[in-house]
């Protein structure tokens, strides 16, 4: 009846899984934060709908604990044109996380509902984490293609805090980003991934704790903002995907493509362990 697929690279695997899902008439779910891939889900859409199956990407931290808060600011200001989520906290990376990452094309964002490329390196700004302002980089995630669907919001802009690791990465995609793109280069980028573990250990997951800032604001000056606090983004992810698989069983879907807080709402991710959320003056 369904199927959660966590077999990544999905830029590597989703297509073969989704055409597999049209075929037998199951659920798609996957753990995908990949801004390609969902909007690669977003163009079976029609096909999903003839099937009567429901097509849901990125179930997992990203994108549904940011879902969530994009959904609960866009409540807050309907008329909300621009998005700004900043994420803190996203330290450990595993094997998987490394190869997606090596596959990255570029920085995006979504201006005026397109998904346009940036510099890398080129747009910086402040969030409040819980601690006072920290500088942020964009970076390209998930939500620049999933919250534009669940909010409608046409700008969307993703950043993380500005660790001096972030800096170096970026830095080098701007200078070197043609370089490693090749086949050769990204050849030796995924051997060194395969050096990384499969995933964290069970005290680095405890020991870790993620905040998210989402930030909606319109022509005329209005403002909402929140801020979410998380447990670390694996132990989540292992959480919220059996969680909305449990309820797309029970029945609780909606055909053809959809987001998570788009269908179970913008408390969804309030259901879990360890998730608090606050709204910012």
């Amino acid at each position: 009846k369904l199927v959660l697929h966590a077999a990544g690279p999905f830029s590597a695997t989703a297509a073969a899984m989704l055409d597999a899902c049209l075929h037998c008439g199951a659920h798609y779910l996957d753990l995908s934060g990949e801004m390609a891939v969902i909007e690669q889900v977003v163009r079976r859409d029609a096909a999903a709908r003839a099937r009567r199956i429901m097509l849901m990407p990125a179930t997992g931290f990203d994108v549904v604990a940011s879902d969530c808060l994009a959904a609960h600011v866009a409540a807050r200001l309907p008329s909300a044109t621009s998005l700004a989520l900043g994420f803190s906290g996203l330290r450990l990376m595993t094997r998987g996380s490394a190869k997606t990452i090596v596959e990255n094309e570029g920085i995006f964002v979504r201006r005026n509902g397109a998904i346009v490329a940036v510099t890398p390196g080129s747009i910086e700004r402040d969030f409040d984490f819980g601690a006072g302002p920290r500088r942020a980089l964009n970076v390209t995630w998930g939500d620049v293609a999933s919250a534009y669907y669940t909010t409608g919001i046409p700008n969307v802009e993703v950043y993380f805090e500005a660790t001096p690791m972030l800096r170096s990465v970026l830095a080098a995609s701007r200078f070197l980003g043609p370089m490693l793109r090749t086949d050769a280069s990204q050849a030796m980028l995924k051997l060194w991934a395969e050096l990384l573990p499969a995933g964290p250990t069970d005290a680095e997951r405890s020991a870790q704790r993620t905040a998210i800032v989402a930030e909606a604001r319109d022509a005329h000056g209005g403002r909402a903002a929140a801020r979410l606090h998380a447990p670390e983004p694996y132990s989540f992810t292992a959480l919220s995907a059996a969680a909305i698989a449990q309820r797309a069983l029970a029945g609780d879907v909606e055909i053809g493509f959809q987001t998570p807080a788009r269908v179970y709402g913008p408390d969804l991710a309030l259901a879990f362990d360890g998730v608090t959320r606050e709204d910012l003056a």
